[in-house]
């Protein structure tokens, strides 16, 4: 089956026996995604200050107890080996890119889930415009910003965008489509001035893959989940995980909503 079609149990499935390693976007498309943080109980307090803070890379679609590693979310699943990679920081510095947390899983990591915006990606492909990054086969590129995000106790830092290329005439519509989807950052920050945001070559992501931008195309730039890596960085932890750029939590929440916490 298309990897496009699978259910979030079978894409998790995938994921923790190793038969699918890359990066999650356009798998178990019908199905939100979410980005990972885990910090000790002690910081857990100060990162729920800076999710709320800055609420459009930082939308929180569950927060578990410490030592939890079943989300309500996406039931089953184990957030220490459904995610494809992970990122170990050690005092603000990055020190593993694993494939799994059962090694280097704490019971007193309290865990945040933050929507992704490859959630909103199949509302774009359904109304018929090309994603780049799928037809590409490649990672979503991500910049790091010169536009500060609101600071809470030790976290501060960039926001961090993604970036999705369209054609003049389909901006509208790519804006329309992904501010209906708030959970998941919502519509873009920016579009078509990446100067704006400090950013000075879109070849050169911090993030993912460079991908082609056509003549007469317009980048638009969403906030991203990426963001709190760079506040894990200031905060200097002496431990925090997070996923890998780009390597998700598939969970069993459809992409249209509603998520937790909306309004019936």
């Amino acid at each position: 089956m298309d990897a496009k079609q699978w259910s979030a149990g079978e894409a998790r499935r995938r994921i923790r026996s190793g038969k699918w390693t890359g990066p999650t976007a356009g798998l178990a498309i019908a199905h939100a995604q979410a980005n990972l943080v885990a910090v000790p109980r002690e910081h857990a307090y100060d990162f729920l200050l800076f999710c709320q803070r800055n609420p459009r890379p930082c939308p929180l679609l569950e927060v578990l107890d410490a030592g939890k590693v079943e989300p309500d979310c996406a039931r089953g699943a184990d957030l220490r080996t459904d995610l494809p990679r992970y990122r170990i920081f050690r005092d603000g510095r990055l020190d593993a890119e694993p494939e799994d947390l059962e090694a280097a899983w704490r019971d007193d990591l309290v865990s945040f889930l933050i929507g992704c915006s490859f959630s909103f990606e199949a509302p774009l492909l359904a109304a018929g415009l090309e994603v780049r990054h799928l037809s590409e086969g490649r990672n979503v590129p991500m910049y790091r910003t010169a536009r500060e995000t609101r600071s809470a106790g030790p976290f501060r830092g960039p926001l961090v965008v993604s970036m999705r290329p369209f054609a003049r005439t389909e901006v509208a519509r790519a804006v329309e489509i992904t501010s209906r989807y708030p959970r998941v950052h919502g519509g873009p920050v920016q579009v078509g001035e990446p100067g704006a945001l400090g950013i000075a070559d879109l070849a050169r992501p911090d993030y993912g893959d460079a991908v082609t931008v056509k003549p007469g195309e317009v980048p638009l730039f969403w906030a991203c989940g990426v963001t709190p890596q760079a506040a894990l960085v200031a905060a200097r932890l002496p431990f925090a995980v997070t996923h890998a750029p780009g390597h998700m939590l598939v969970t069993d929440l459809p992409c249209s909503g509603p998520f937790p916490g909306d309004l019936a």
